[in-house]
């Protein structure tokens, strides 16, 4: 995401999101961006006036918005966020694993998550989610018999 560019933000499908992104072993997907934070977005570029180039920019102690951001620099803001509500022991992929698995319990179709994430395989995906069955609100509940 330090790398990310105004321009990779583009609309397809009537929605926001970011275009043709290269994960692992090169494959390329894209990101829906839910409205929340695309009006995030929209308040910070207008904040820091940023048109083009990098989104996520430094800003100095006199508030002046620099050119581009380093992977280094956002770490620290995650892990102190991390810890302010109680989560001593973090790593990057804890937030795609929750990524995945708030998008599973709001009811998040397993192929569309394995899209979101990237995977090549839904078997993958469902090693992210490692699901346990709820038995409080059963699947076949829904059915209506």
């Amino acid at each position: 995401m330090a790398s990310l560019a105004v321009e990779e933000i583009q609309q397809r499908e009537n929605r926001w999101v970011i275009a043709d992104l290269r994960g692992k072993s090169g494959r390329i997907h894209t990101v829906a961006v839910p409205v929340l934070v695309k009006n995030g977005i929209n308040a910070w570029q207008t904040a820091a006036k940023i048109e083009e180039g990098s989104l996520l920019r430094s800003v100095n102690k006199v508030g002046k918005v620099g050119e581009s951001l380093s992977d280094w620099a956002i770490w620290p803001v995650v892990t102190e966020s991390a810890r302010q509500i109680g989560i001593e022991r973090f790593s990057a992929h804890d937030l795609r694993q929750t990524c995945a698995k708030l998008c599973r319990k709001a009811g998040g179709d397993l192929e569309q998550i394995k899209f979101l994430l990237g995977h090549s395989s839904t078997q993958m995906t469902e090693r992210y989610l490692s699901s346990e069955q709820e038995i409080a609100v059963a699947v076949n509940d829904s059915l209506g018999l």
